[in-house]
Order: structure tokens, then sequence, then C-alpha cells
């Protein structure tokens, strides 16, 4: 009996621990795969939405069938040359058609809805689409969507085909869809952890690469132009000016080659600008976008590697607080990259500017250290008048070591301190060592330039040298 209740009781406590244990993986399993997976609903072009602000019957907006171009990481600044595409045809979305629908009063509740997306008044539509650009998209693209329904606004995470036109805003950032109207924002979610959804009537298209999607982000300054990629013919770019629709398009050669500029030593955001620039993208590494004042330390393919319009840089970043211009603000955008030699370290050897003080004695390895204050007693008083202060222009370095001169002054002090002592090689005129003596010329014809210094490590010594007749031996300091 006893072996009978002691075999329940262990069997209990292990049918009880194998419970807590399943529930915890259970609970852990259903986190995970909640912190994985955003669904998104694919939106395929030409394909009409269900609950569209604008009645996609009215010719808003055109889109294109195109293929989906790779990219090289599915975060893409707004002014990534090529990001975009454009067409000969002057309108692929009527800007001026949606304008008047948005300031008709009979519409004004659709109005206010569209606006409170794009954080906006209904009063300031008319200046907001003046702003903004058509282009076509040239990747699958993610945004947040946003259907009309019952007066409102719905959210929702989309993915947008290539070949969708939309209007962009001043830093390349998606803000609506041509053909219906509906406003767009950023998409928030991380881009590799998506689970598209093709349902009404948004068939899975052909080419399509779960991985192969990106998602907008803004560029880091206003931009005057966009520079596009013909949908119809690759060798043609079209540069756009920000605020219209096609009518002051210029062509130019997408197969012309560009060097590569040295943007080793610059911030990100101002690497990114010259890149931009020169009509190259910018790839980088890591997940995430660097922040603008993540300090760039090399490039690939190097400077001077020459590319065609379009074709990716990748960049290596060390951080966000190199120079102290980390973060978003950072030095993104200005108009004068900083000098590369900025990123150098200022602690190194010759990098520290000269002591106001003389160095220790301790600077000169080998030598022995002199007393750290000589006694007041041990040199008398040197009451005659000191020389003309005329120093000389190069002043020999100084004397360290506590060996007696024979044969000559020692050399002349000048009115400023010393020079310091460093791991450089001293001059060849007097070297700086415990054993050699000072080989400047006699005192007789080159004399001293300083009144009595009696308060340094090596009066003292210099003292005891033999008698000088042109200047008191006193006056010499190191």
């Amino acid at each position: 009996m006893t072996f009978r209740a002691l075999m329940q009781r262990v069997g209990k406590s292990v049918v009880r621990r194998i419970a807590v244990l399943l529930v915890f993986v259970l609970a852990l399993s259903a986190c995970d795969r909640d912190a994985q997976l955003f669904v998104v609903k694919a939106v395929a072009a030409g394909v009409p939405s269900l609950a569209p602000f604008f009645d996609e019957n009215g010719g808003l907006g055109q889109d294109a069938r195109i293929r989906s171009q790779s990219a090289r990481g599915s975060l893409q600044q707004g002014d990534t040359p090529g990001l975009y595409g454009g067409s000969k045809q002057p309108t692929i979305c009527d800007v001026e058609k949606l304008e008047r629908f948005l300031t008709d009063p009979a519409n004004e509740r659709k109005a206010q809805a569209w606006a409170r997306v794009l954080d906006i008044t209904t009063d300031g539509i008319p200046a907001y689409l003046d702003r903004l650009t058509p282009v076509l998209l040239r990747h699958d693209t993610l945004v947040k969507n946003h259907d009309y329904k019952k007066g409102n606004a719905v959210p929702f995470d989309s993915l947008l085909q290539a070949g969708i036109a939309v209007l962009v805003d001043r830093q390349g950032q998606p803000t609506v869809k041509c053909s219906c109207g509906n406003p767009l924002r950023p998409f928030e979610g991380d881009t590799g952890r998506i689970s598209v959804e093709f349902e009404d009537g948004n068939k899975e298209w052909a080419g399509f690469d779960r991985g192969s999607v990106v998602a907008v982000r803004p560029a880091p300054r206003a931009l005057d132009r966009i520079a596009l990629v013909d949908v119809e013919n690759a060798d043609r770019g079209i540069n756009r000016p920000v605020g219209t629709t096609g009518g002051q398009d210029r062509a130019f050669d997408t197969r012309e080659r560009r060097a590569v500029p040295n943007v080793a030593g610059t911030t990100f955001g101002d690497a990114s600008r010259r890149l931009a620039d020169k009509g190259l993208a910018v790839a980088f590494d890591g997940k995430g976008l660097p922040p603008d004042g993540a300090r760039v330390t090399a490039s690939d393919p190097p400077a001077g590697t020459e590319l065609r319009f379009g074709e990716y840089v990748m960049l290596s970043v060390a951080g966000g607080d190199s120079g102290g211009s980390g973060g978003s603000g950072g030095s993104g955008g200005s108009t004068t990259p900083p000098d590369p030699g900025s990123s150098r370290p200022t602690d190194g050897p010759g990098s520290k500017p000269p002591s106001s003080s003389p160095p220790p004695s301790s600077t000169t390895p080998g030598s022995p250290a002199p007393p750290s204050s000589p006694p007041p007693s041990s040199k008398p008083p040197v009451t005659s008048t000191p020389p003309p202060a005329d120093p000389p222009s190069t002043p020999p370095p100084p004397v360290t070591s506590s060996p007696p001169v024979t044969t000559s002054a020692p050399p002349p002090e000048t009115s400023s301190a010393p020079p310091p002592v460093t791991s450089s090689a001293p001059p060849p005129s007097t070297p700086a060592t415990s054993s050699a003596p000072a080989t400047s010329e006699p005192a007789t014809s080159e004399p001293t330039s300083s009144p009595p210094v009696t308060s340094t490590a090596t009066t003292s010594t210099a003292a005891g040298s033999a008698p000088v007749t042109a200047a008191p031996v006193s006056s010499v300091t190191t």
C-alpha cells in the first residue's frame, strides 16, 4: 500500500510538471507567431479597390504592367535613384481631378477623413497636392493603405504590386494610390516577417517573391527632382521636378557611367546624398536603416569605380554617435560633407598640442630623475644685469642630464616654455640623452637671452660648470 501511494504521488507530480511545461511551450509559440508575422493584403495593378475614396471608373490614375525589379535591402530611401519609374504618357495620375473631387462640398466627409490620415486640414489639401509627384512603383512595395468605410478611413497593411501609380511627397514617400485616391502612410512592421494574403480578386502575380519586397523611408532632405527610369525603356532616365506631372520631364541616358565618390569618413546622411546626386543607389550592412549621423567606414565598390545609373553602392557604417552627430538628425542632408580626416582619433601619437609647461624628467627614457625642486641655497643669488632678450630663431631642445658642462656654455633659454621631448628622434645638433653634453656655440659669441631662473629642476646642475665670461651661468634653464 505504501509503495502504491508513493507511485501515485510521484505520478501526479510528473503529470503536473508536464502540463506546466506544455502550457509554457504553447505560450511561447503563440508569442513567437505574433512577433513574426504581419498580415498584409496584396493589391495587384489594375484591380479596383472594394472600398475606394474615389470611384476608380473615373480615370483618376492608370497603372502599368511591369515586372518587379530586385533591390539591395528591403528598406529604401525615397531619394534612391531608379526606385520609381516614369512613362512618356503625360498623365499617369490626374492630380487636378483629385483636387476637384476632394474640394467639392458634396465630398466634405471624405475630404475630412482623407486629410486626417495625412495630418493636414481640408483647407490645406490644394497646397498639399501641388507638392506631390506622380510615379510608377518599380518594386512590390509595402505601405499602410486606407479604405473608406462608413465615413472613416480604415487602415490596413498592404503590398502594392510594381506598376501601380502613386503620388509621392517631397521626400519620396508614397502618399496616395492614384487609381482610387486612397491615402497611404509608411509601413511600420518588419519587412522580413510578413504574410501576404491574395484575395478580393488580387491573385498572386507572376514573379512575386516575398523576400524581395521593399518599404520606403523618407529621404533625409526635401527633393527638387526625382530621378526615374522609363518603364518601357530602361536605357532612358527621366528627371522629373517635384510637384510636376510630366510636362517638364528631362530625359537622360542611364547607360552613362559615373564614378563612385569617396564617402569614407562622412556621415551616412551625407554619403547617401552624394551618391544620390551621382545617380547611384545606397545599400548598407545590417537590417535597420542606419541613422544619418552614423559614420561611413568604407564603400563597396570603392571610390572611383564607374557604375551605371541606379546601381548600388554598399556602405559600411560604424554607428550613430561618431563625431557627436548620431541620431536621425545627425548631419544628414548638410550641404558640405565633413572632412574624412575628422574621424581620426585625437589621442594618438603626435596628435596632442605642445604642453604649456616643461615636461617631466621621465619623458626621456633611461635618464636619472633630478630632484623635484632644488633648495634655494644651492646657488648664490645672481645680481648681475641679465643680457638682452634676443632669442635665437630655433632654440635647441632642453638638456635634462646632470653631467657638468666644461667646454661650452649650456644652450640659451627662450622666453617661452621649452618644447616637450617626444618619442621622435631629437635634432641632430643636440641629442637629448642621459650622457651626451650640450654642443652649442661658446657663450662668448652667443649670450643667453632670458633673466635668471632659479626654480627649475636643472639650474643647480648647470651652475657647477666652468665660469662664463659673457653671461652668468645661473640664467640657463631647461
